[in-house]
C-alpha cells in the first residue's frame, strides 16, 4: 500500500511539475482537475508494479526451493555413490 501511495503522489507531483514548466497557475479551477487524474494514473501504475513484484517474488521463491531440492538430491546421490564404491573396494581387499 505505501508504494501505491508513493506512486500516486508521484503522479500528482508530475502534474505540479508540468504546470510549473508551462508557467500556469497550480490550483486554478481549470488546472485542478489534473491532479486527481495524474494521481490515479500514478496509483494504478504503483498497484500494477506491486503485483508484478509479488508475482516475481513468488516465482523466485519456487525456483529457489526447486534448486535447493535438486542440490539436496545430487548430494544424496554423491554420498550413495561414494559409499557404494568404498564398500566395493573393501570387498575386493
Amino acid at each position: 500500500m505505501p508504494s501505491i501511495l508513493t506512486w500516486a503522489f508521484f503522479g500528482a507531483a508530475a502534474r505540479w511539475w508540468q504546470l510549473g514548466i508551462e508557467m500556469r497557475p497550480f490550483l486554478a479551477r481549470d488546472t485542478a482537475w489534473g491532479y486527481p487524474v495524474f494521481a490515479a494514473v500514478g496509483g494504478s501504475f504503483g498497484y500494477w508494479l506491486s503485483q508484478v513484484d509479488k508475482r516475481q517474488t513468488e516465482i523466485l521463491a519456487r525456483r529457489r526451493e526447486s534448486l535447493l531440492e535438486k542440490r539436496k538430491r545430487a548430494r544424496e546421490r554423491e554420498k550413495a555413490a561414494a559409499g557404494g564404491s568404498k564398500s566395493a573396494v573393501a570387498a575386493v581387499v
